[in-house]
């Protein structure tokens, strides 16, 4: 059984006790003139048992907001994982899309990466996770120890067009300075941004000259960073 799916007595639909295994790791694909039970056996079979066994682990309470799948006439069916189907529809005109964006997968996947994934540093390819306050003023003071640094927090990334909201609310907030597509510019200039362009704008929180004595400096600005980094446009 390890490696393989096995459906005994499938009479689902137009099958007739169909025994069938399908081994796993491997692009496996039904085929047959039109009511020979393929949809009957892919969606109807193995499909509706792999989602009923994952909506028979969740709770109670969770299951019912989810629509319950009625267990499919088969004998039995062993070595099935949850399972996702992915419907026929016609595509989209954006040259940017694919399978996981139409089909709304890659929303779940981003979570699961993120969560399970490990980071890695793009310069070095060393992991990397997240750190402390405490942790990254630690790290500024040991490599940045004498030198001038500038603090600074993600206000909109990849965003098109001016804007001036942000920016307006920026300066009644009484910030000098932002770093506007990593030119760094005053708030009080006239910051006519090109509507037609994605813009990236930083707040620089802070410009402190690093020393031991600047610990509680530091460790103030890179707490405003982090608080401004979770509402990013």
């Amino acid at each position: 059984m390890i490696g393989q799916v096995v459906v005994i007595g499938a009479r689902q639909h137009n099958l007739k006790d169909v025994d069938l295994i399908i081994p796993k790791g491997s692009l496996v694909v039904f085929s047959g003139v039109s009511g020979s039970g393929k949809s009957s056996m892919a969606f109807d079979t193995l499909y509706a048992e792999g989602q009923r066994l994952y909506l028979s682990s969740l709770s109670s309470y969770a299951r019912q907001f989810l629509d319950q799948m009625e267990r499919p006439d088969v004998d039995s069916v062993e070595g099935l994982m949850p399972t996702i189907s992915i419907g026929q529809k016609s595509g989209s005109t954006n040259p940017r899309s694919t399978v996981g964006t139409m089909t709304e997968i890659y929303d779940f996947l981003r979570v699961v990466y993120a969560s399970i994934g490990t980071m890695h540093c793009v310069d070095c390819g060393n992991p990397i996770g997240a750190q402390s306050r405490d942790r990254i003023v630690d790290d500024i003071l040991e490599q940045f120890n004498g030198s001038m640094v500038l603090v600074l927090a993600p206000i909109v990334r990849g965003l098109r067009g001016r804007s001036q909201d942000v920016l307006d609310d920026l300066r009644r907030q009484g910030y000098v300075r932002v770093r506007v597509d990593g030119e760094i510019r005053r708030l009080d200039e006239d910051l006519a941004l090109d509507p037609r362009r994605r813009h990236d704008i930083d707040i620089i929180l802070d410009r402190v000259t690093v020393s031991a004595d600047a610990r509680s400096r530091l460790f103030d600005a890179v707490s405003r960073a982090d608080s401004q980094d979770q509402t990013q446009v």
